[in-house]
């Protein structure tokens, strides 16, 4: 067996290469994962251009993973993880111990670390799973009848289920989403399967793929001011709840005008970290009593729920994969999900490049 393995190794912003590096190894505590599929994701995007948090370098990226247990550790035991099981693995690993922690509030833990960041990610054949991430991180078994591909779409659907959850989507209502990429396709399949009755697409890039997803109302940007066009569809009341999935600063201003009195506003998708300030209308908000709200991550259950919502095909998971790809191709699948060439794209680290 070689005791190497094909990793893409990000070296800083826009420099990232396939190398041939030494696999992990197996201790007493761990396991040794045998990556089939990493989706790519749009911080990875971000990140390739603008570098990882905390200035860390000489990492291999990705976090939303599909892969065989290959190896165990004997402190293991066969109940929990054992050769040859199917496991998906999302990122986030807390600490535990913090205040946010102890109230049950895992995703804001202030000591907050994540695979593909503070640990070696998905987008190498092999990945280590030490035994913090697997007391706790997020590392579940598969469900029977899902693929490796689809079990990546786990990862982003958690914070989707979450936030809609909290918010919460309600039978009957009115849901518009700013975003048309994979996370504002799973934001419109979660609030469908919530029983909202209208929802509302703005985009711009990828809006011919998200047209397979059916919306009720579908925005271009480019050609229709999203705000008039919502207005125009309810009536003049405005939506119950906005998503603002993705990173654009004015989506969020165009969200605070586009719900109705005493609706709601969730800050789904960050802002860049150099240009992370908005302008709301803080009269809007006042007068008509509006709720924004933030959304970050998810513990580690909804991930569990999210595998068992692609097992029960809540949402459509084939509709999102438009390409798989090999390791070297990686730089090319960056630049599809980017420019809207693809909804979401899936690394297979063992596929043979053409």
């Amino acid at each position: 067996m070689s005791l190497d393995m094909k990793a893409a190794v990000f070296r800083g912003p826009e420099d990232i290469d396939i190398e041939t590096v030494k696999r992990p190894t197996i201790d007493e505590d761990s396991i040794i994962v045998k990556v089939e599929a990493c989706g790519i994701c749009g911080s990875d995007i971000r990140n390739y251009h603008k570098g990882l948090r905390h200035g860390v370098k000489s990492q291999v990226m990705g976090h939303e993973i599909g892969g065989l247990v290959s190896e165990v550790g004997d402190h293991i035991k066969d109940e929990d993880f054992k050769v040859g099981q199917k496991v998906a693995i999302a990122p986030d690993v807390s600490c535990g111990k913090c205040y946010y922690c102890e109230h049950g509030f895992v995703n804001l833990c202030t000591s907050h670390r994540m695979l593909g960041t503070h640990w070696p990610g998905g987008f190498a054949q092999f990945i280590k799973i030490p035994d913090i991430v697997l007391k706790r991180g997020m590392v579940h078994k598969m469900p029977d009848g899902i693929s490796f591909e689809e079990a990546t779409l786990a990862e982003p659907l958690s914070s989707v289920i979450t936030s809609q959850k909290e918010a919460p989507v309600q039978l009957g209502d009115t849901v518009l989403i700013l975003g048309d990429g994979p996370i504002g396709c799973l934001h419109l399949e979660i609030a469908r399967a919530r029983g909202a009755f209208n929802i509302i697409m703005v985009g711009l890039n990828k809006l011919d793929l998200a047209k397979r997803f059916g919306p009720d109302l579908l925005i271009d940007v480019a050609k229709k001011d999203p705000v008039e066009e919502v207005l125009k569809y309810t009536d003049g009341l405005g939506a119950d709840i906005a998503v603002c999935a993705n990173p654009v600063a004015s989506t969020q201003e165009q969200a605070v005008r586009a719900v109705r009195k005493r609706g709601k506003v969730i800050l789904f998708g960050g802002l860049a970290k150099d240009d992370p300030m908005t302008r709301l209308n803080s009269n809007l908000i006042h007068y008509n009593e509006l709720s924004i709200v933030g959304a970050f991550s998810y513990p580690a259950y909804m991930n569990k729920l999210a595998l068992e919502v692609i097992k029960q095909r809540k949402i459509s998971p084939e509709k999102y994969i438009d390409m798989v790809i090999p390791l070297e191709e990686i730089k090319k699948g960056f630049e599809a999900a980017e420019k809207g060439k693809a909804l979401k794209v899936v690394i297979k680290p063992w596929l043979e490049k053409d």
